[in-house]
């Protein structure tokens, strides 16, 4: 979808992306990522071996709405901790 609204948009200026996060760890996530066992289980399949935050999402987001990213469409950012190379 994010590839053809950016296909479909460009000619209005438009630029369309997504964003694909991977485990971030917010408040809603901490009783689960508390629990050692799924903690260790998680981070073993991130290679950067620690869990996003919600700032890093954030910092996407400021980046692809910003003129820094008016070149950028039809990407999906993946912001995993490199889970996705593996």
């Amino acid at each position: 979808m994010t590839r053809a609204l950016a296909i479909e948009w460009a000619p209005l200026g438009i630029t369309v992306n997504a964003i694909a996060p991977g485990t971030i760890a917010t408040a809603s996530r901490l009783t689960q990522l508390d629990d050692p066992q799924v903690r260790s289980t998680m981070l073993d399949r991130i290679p950067l071996g620690r869990f996003g935050t919600p700032e890093e999402i954030g910092a996407a987001v400021v980046y692809l709405a910003s003129p820094g990213a008016g070149f950028v469409t039809g990407h999906v950012l993946v912001l995993d901790g490199g889970a996705i190379a593996v």
